[in-house]
């Protein structure tokens, strides 16, 4: 392996690992739901705030899955030696 596609390699390890992490992180599409039965009280400025850490965290995801996505096609395409 070359110095560049060891490099690379790191990134992508790195990168793979942002990309678990920020999936992980996101809430469940069952979240509602599930507060709403249960009769959780949420006020209208929590639920704001969390509306907009998931649109961060949604914004975030396809920019990380992007970033993983080119650097798949640049390790391929280089030449190995």
């Amino acid at each position: 392996m070359t110095v560049p596609q060891i490099v690379l390699s790191i990134i992508y390890f790195i990168v793979a690992l942002a990309l678990v992490a920020v999936v992980m992180l996101q809430s469940g599409k069952s979240a509602g739901l599930s507060g709403a039965i249960a009769g959780g009280a949420d006020t209208f400025l929590a639920k704001n705030k969390a509306k907009s850490a998931d649109a961060r965290l949604a914004r975030m995801t396809k920019w990380v899955a992007i970033v993983f996505m080119v650097l798949t096609l640049v390790l391929c395409l280089l030449p190995s030696a």
